[in-house]
């Protein structure tokens, strides 16, 4: 897992904080996006890239059921690059 703290701007999203959690599988992504969302302030946005087919429908369940929002979705090859805007 790598955890990125930089203010990055991608894909004209501006984030406070990146998740790498390629190599891991269901339930460790959603564990660790969870984690990483409980650190942040609501407002803040955060991107992470997943390569567990799993991870699509999960982060998008759990950012339903937390009133996360999702920006933007994109699959690049393996893997599923999502940006997230923490609104609770």
């Amino acid at each position: 897992m790598k955890l990125s703290t930089e203010n990055k701007k991608e894909n004209e999203i501006k984030f406070d904080k990146e998740l790498d959690t390629r190599g891991l599988f269901c339930p460790e992504p959603l564990f660790e996006v969870r984690n990483l969302s409980e650190t942040l302030e609501i407002g803040q946005c955060f991107k992470v890239t997943a390569d567990d087919p799993a991870a699509e429908e999960d982060f998008k369940r759990w950012a339903k059921r937390t009133e996360t929002e999702i920006l933007e979705f994109e699959k690049e090859g393996t893997d599923l690059v999502f940006f997230f805007k923490k609104k609770k």
